[in-house]
């Protein structure tokens, strides 16, 4: 049977500037402060004050009558631990990382302890915020901008809505893919939304039953890249929810290989690139960066 204090969500008002946040949420979930301490740390914490709602990570912060505490407590989702990822440039007002598979791009009210984001922030000397400017499948891995400012969230993701940063994927997709156009260009609405994707042959394997091909999209809808191959009849290799399940325990194999874009730190055009190798059967890809 499933502790009932594994899953708990609770809300307390402030009455006094003396109340303790992590008194107020002990009396109301039984938690000890320990627990509470630790969900804190992990971003399952949140604070209301007037019309902003933000993480409170520090037992000791001041409080105002009238601010709202409230706990997403999911003791799996804070007991995970998360993929480490590997920093290819740090350029102060902005980072680049090769983000692994099982890694987040963006937290949720339970936590945000395994995101790219949070792990950025307690890593990075010297340390500085941190913020979210695009998404990357869960599932899939490789190359991700990470803001350090206001201004340069703002500036990187205006080049991202003007489409302004070149983005290239590549996937090893199950079937011989010479059998379609090079490349095949793929108009076809995802939820509704317009979605369009390019895919070009590089290479054949396995006798015709895997194929290695690049990918550029002009629009960024959830899972576009995994669900246009599908629907085309070529899954990615490892993928759980579009695939057909064959090679259970392999990693998607999706890769965010290289972003281009104008530096808006330093007014020049730069390029991040992940040298990719292809896997053997069975095996996740090895990869390797560069500048």
């Amino acid at each position: 049977m499933a502790d009932p204090t594994d899953h708990i969500e609770a809300h307390v008002l402030i009455e006094s500037p003396e109340d303790s946040s992590v008194d107020l949420l002990q009396q109301s979930t039984g938690l000890s402060k320990q627990r509470i301490k630790h969900a804190m740390t992990q971003g399952a914490v949140w604070i209301t004050r007037g019309r902003s709602t933000q993480r409170l990570r520090r037992a000791k912060r001041a409080l105002r009558v009238g601010d709202e505490i409230h706990l997403y407590y999911d003791a799996r989702i804070l007991a995970e631990i998360p993929p480490e990822p590997t920093l290819v440039a740090d350029v102060g007002g902005y980072s680049v990382w090769s983000k692994p598979c099982g890694l987040r791009s963006q937290g949720s009210k339970w936590g945000d302890h395994c995101t790219l984001v949070r792990w950025a922030e307690r890593h990075l000397q010297p340390e500085r915020s941190a913020f979210t400017v695009h998404r990357l499948d869960r599932a899939a891995n490789g190359l991700m901008l990470v803001a350090h400012s206001r201004s340069i969230a703002a500036a990187l993701s205006a080049l991202f809505q003007k489409r302004e940063i070149e983005k290239r994927y590549r996937a090893l997709v199950a079937g011989d893919f010479s059998e379609q156009p090079d490349p095949i260009r793929l108009e076809r609405p995802i939820d509704g939304r317009k979605a369009t994707s390019e895919f070009s042959l590089l290479q054949v394997i396995d006798d015709g039953s895997r194929s290695l091909v690049d990918v550029r999209i002009e629009t960024g809808r959830k899972h576009q890249i995994r669900r246009h191959l599908a629907e085309l009849g070529y899954p990615i290799i490892g993928d759980r929810l579009y695939g057909a399940g064959e090679e259970d325990g392999v990693d998607l194999q999706l890769t965010a290989y290289l972003l281009a874009f104008r530096c808006p730190v330093n007014d020049e055009r730069v390029q991040y690139r992940l040298q990719v190798g292809v896997p053997d059967r069975g095996d996740n890809r090895t990869q390797s960066a560069t500048r």
